[in-house]
């Protein structure tokens, strides 16, 4: 089990695959096990099947199965929680028997391919907005001017303790109509001019902007892959929506908090496309840009609308700000999704990467 050509095969494999010894030991893993239950492969092989997953998973029964008939067996849609992250995933999981009673588990993530059907969902939610917001703008923002009037001319002639409500009018009529023009970006669908943007130009600039604002209390790390290609992409909107993010993660952590941490990360993921809707075309994923926050995570309720418009659980939130996120990756021709988990929340967008007109990769701005 240790030759090297065995284990370069194995490692080069996207799933996570796993062999396990008569007692249950983990006898080997490859990168991409490591990666899915967050350990070491020296950690991993240290422990037995049920110490990284639940005594009570249907997996364990899996493996005995497969002992005892030494074939093949696949099951679809277990449910897997990590003992050590508390991240339930939905996995396809798929057993073989070999030689001195071990057996091989490779696991796929069901979660990619429902991701996909959930992020179309979010595309047409936040589509449907555009006719929504361009009512908005025309039926709300008009008379909201003429009330804002009326308030002024009010506060002229009004004693003291009345200027705290006419004042509270103006507050709320601003506050009104910058939701109006947040909602107003749906309805832009005129072209926006793409080409190839460096990611980790982008999350830089994002850094610098949180640091010196709402994130000044809040410690940034960073995981790049130096060798990423470039994004095809808008520089602007791509650091709005790195932007939108990165906010969103301060405020799940707070400002009172004195350990709040943000990861940013990038990677390159083969094997991901996407079929783009009303033609046969399937767009190639590769590119992962990822936000990671140590906040209490997202309530279970609340995730399957999290990119729908007006949803939030902030007191003054307007519930727009990932709805636009999910738009603009969209428009991408990518797609974005939240992997809630206590103190370890992460946002990952998969953009596509930038070709030249010959085919090849194309390089980056690096401003």
């Amino acid at each position: 089990m240790s030759d090297p050509t065995s284990e370069m095969i194995i490692n080069a494999l996207p799933l996570p695959v796993l062999t396990i010894g008569p007692d249950e030991r983990i006898l080997q893993v490859n990168m991409a096990a490591e990666h899915f239950f967050d350990y070491s492969r020296r950690m991993m092989q240290r422990q037995r099947l049920r110490d990284i997953i639940p005594f009570s998973s249907p997996i364990i029964a899996l493996v005995n199965e497969v002992r005892r008939r030494r074939a093949s067996v696949s099951e679809y849609r277990v449910e897997l929680a990590s003992p050590r992250t508390g991240i339930e995933r939905s996995v396809d999981v798929f057993a073989t028997h070999l030689d001195d009673d071990l057996v091989v588990l490779m696991l796929q993530e069901r979660t990619i391919a429902d991701k996909m059907n959930r992020q179309l969902t979010h595309r047409g939610a936040a589509r449907s907005m555009v006719a929504l917001g361009a009512m908005l703008a025309h039926e709300i923002k008009n008379p909201l001017a003429g009330i804002r009037g009326a308030a002024q001319l009010l506060e002229q002639s009004a004693a003291e303790d009345d200027r705290l409500l006419t004042r509270l009018i103006c507050d709320e009529s601003d506050r009104i109509v910058r939701i109006v023009e947040r909602m107003e970006l749906f309805g832009d669908e005129r072209p926006v001019e793409r080409g190839p943007v460096n990611v980790h130009g982008v999350l830089d600039q994002v850094k610098r902007s949180a640091q010196s604002g709402f994130a000044r209390h809040i410690r940034f790390v960073e995981n790049y892959d130096p060798s990423l290609p470039p994004v095809l992409g808008n520089r602007d909107q791509l650091i709005q929506v790195i932007l939108n993010l990165v906010k969103n993660a301060a405020e799940a952590i707070g400002a009172d908090a004195v350990d709040g941490e943000i990861v940013l990360s990038t990677a390159f993921r083969t094997g991901l496309r996407l079929q783009v809707p009303g033609s046969r075309e399937r767009v190639s994923l590769p590119i992962e840009v990822a936000v990671r926050d140590n906040g209490p995570g997202v309530s279970a309720e609340l995730l399957p609308d999290l990119f729908d418009p007006f949803v939030t659980t902030k007191a003054q939130g307007s519930g727009l700000g990932l709805a636009l996120v999910a738009k603009i990756v969209g428009d991408h021709g990518g797609i974005v999704e939240c992997d809630p988990a206590p103190r370890r929340t992460t946002f990952r967008v998969l953009l596509p990467m930038s070709h030249a007109r010959d085919g090849r990769e194309s390089s980056a701005e690096t401003e």
